[in-house]
């Protein structure tokens, strides 16, 4: 039953990828980071329907003033601050912690019990790899073309996997 399992999340990835496109951006987004107040109040509108929003809109005008002043900072900056690494150790220590729930599952696959730990530090460090690396790129292009990419290519890979485990 793996085949139906694998086309289940292919076809939710599917269903994302043809309504991404005709969802508004986020109105934070619009007005926060690219400064367009009609956009925000065009996307509330459509996701809220018809209504007086000048109470968000004004909050975050508030928001806007108060963050005027600070840098925005890339992943790097963000791994240079003393004051994250509370907060940087307790998401490694869960990256941890679930890989080593993982360990049960390469076990049920039948892989030999001497390279398990290092399969389960391989899948740890390309999580870690992908999480850097996604979220640089993020502040690059932007949160709508990567999600429309992201479910493209999901949905081509389970397509593709699916495929050949039917032949």
């Amino acid at each position: 039953m793996w085949n139906v399992l694998l086309s289940f999340s292919g076809l939710v990835a599917l269903i994302q990828l043809l309504f991404l496109p005709f969802f508004p951006e986020s109105p934070p987004y619009l007005l926060l980071q690219q400064g367009d107040k009609a956009g925000c109040l065009k996307a509330m509108k459509q996701l809220w329907g018809e209504g007086n929003y000048h109470t968000e809109f004004d909050d975050m005008m508030k928001e806007k003033a108060v963050t005027k002043g600070t840098k925005i900072m890339n992943v790097l900056e963000v791994l240079k601050e003393p004051s994250i690494y509370p907060q940087l150790s307790t998401m490694l220590l869960l990256l941890l912690s679930l890989q080593l729930c993982g360990l049960k599952i390469f076990q049920t696959a039948s892989l030999q019990e001497s390279i398990i730990p290092y399969v389960s530090l391989g899948v740890a460090i390309s999580e870690l790899v992908s999480i850097i690396f996604c979220s640089s790129i993020i502040d690059r292009f932007g949160r709508r073309i990567l999600l429309w990419g992201g479910y493209l290519l999901m949905a081509l890979i389970l397509v593709l996997l699916e495929t050949s485990l039917l032949l």
